[in-house]
């Protein structure tokens, strides 16, 4: 007769889902996200094309080859020797693209930063603060919002254009005229910003963790500056990124209209100006600033979509 042996049970692990499949970081998620949104990458490749584009081409031509002129060779079409032609003083076109678009993408970024801090500064605080306070700075953006912003821009730069000195920057000389058109642009462009970022605190300092933070006694700047402002980057990157399209568009309206950056400073936008009296006589002096202007602001725009879409958590359960 045999003993009845049973083996012993072998013991059951049990494993969260999340041990075998550690959690991504925010930024990972976020990166995934955008990698996933085949337009914003091609936005970015787009961009960074032109980025080289207007930086690498500065290692071939200097600023004096993209002002000379030579009236003998005036409106010639493209040629080995010119590949995109030359203007109605005989300057080298691609040469004035290459520091036209410098002129242009500075304007953008530079436009959108003054936007950006005034928006986030006046959203903030209204936000945060309420009361009279919120009340004032609400009635004042709605009231800039009242104005057309293309008007505004017209008649400021009429007013100032002219009047402000060139400026020395990195060793570099700007006209007086583009400081004048970065403070217009960023200064009435501010309000949905500001709009957008005081809804975002009114509901977020309702949060726990604001209140907690209030009720232990920390200082007004450091919620604002530790808990609110991380907590509303994206809406802003956002905006910031779709915001240096439309700058860099106002400019081109205002330069097209003969009241933006003044010559010889290039830009896209004046260069399109130059060309409104040739366009059937010599269309390559509008279609290459203008082929420019499209594909950076088409790119842009596919970014900051990108951006938008990777930013919102509610995305999570898509990748």
């Amino acid at each position: 007769m045999t003993a009845n042996t049973s083996e012993s049970p072998r013991p059951v692990t049990l494993t969260h889902p999340s041990a075998q499949h550690p959690p991504r970081s925010q930024m990972n998620r976020v990166a995934r996200r955008f990698l996933r949104h085949r337009l914003a990458v091609t936005g970015s490749v787009m961009l960074i094309a032109i980025m080289l584009y207007v930086t690498l081409g500065a290692l071939i031509f200097t600023e004096a080859q993209a002002n000379y002129n030579d009236t003998s060779r005036r409106l010639e079409a493209p040629s080995t020797q010119h590949p995109f032609g030359t203007d109605t003083i005989g300057r080298d076109i691609l040469a004035r693209t290459i520091y036209g678009g410098q002129i242009s993408l500075l304007i953008g970024v530079f436009a959108v930063s003054v936007s950006v801090t005034v928006g986030v500064m006046v959203g903030v605080v209204s936000g945060y603060y309420g009361g009279w306070i919120d009340g004032l700075l609400m009635r004042f953006t709605e009231a800039m919002l009242c104005i057309p912003s293309l008007l505004l821009l017209l008649v400021i730069s009429k007013f100032l254009g002219g009047r402000i000195p060139d400026v020395n920057f990195l060793g570099r000389e700007f006209s007086g005229s583009v400081i004048v058109i970065i403070a217009i642009i960023g200064l009435t462009s501010w309000m949905y910003l500001a709009r957008i970022v005081r809804a975002s605190v009114l509901s977020l300092k309702q949060a726990e963790f604001i209140v907690a933070a209030e009720a232990l006694g920390a200082p007004t700047r450091r919620v604002i500056l530790a808990h609110i402002l991380p907590n509303i980057l994206a809406p802003v990157i956002v905006s910031a990124t779709l915001g240096v399209a439309g700058a860099i568009l106002s400019e081109a309206y205002i330069s097209f209209l003969g009241l933006g950056v003044k010559p010889p400073t290039a830009t896209w936008g004046n260069m399109l100006d130059g060309a409104s009296r040739f366009i059937a006589e010599a269309p390559w002096l509008w279609l290459c600033p203008g082929v420019l202007i499209l594909i950076t602001v088409m790119s842009i725009n596919f970014v900051g979509d990108g951006l938008r879409d990777a930013l919102d958590p509610r995305s999570d359960n898509k990748v």
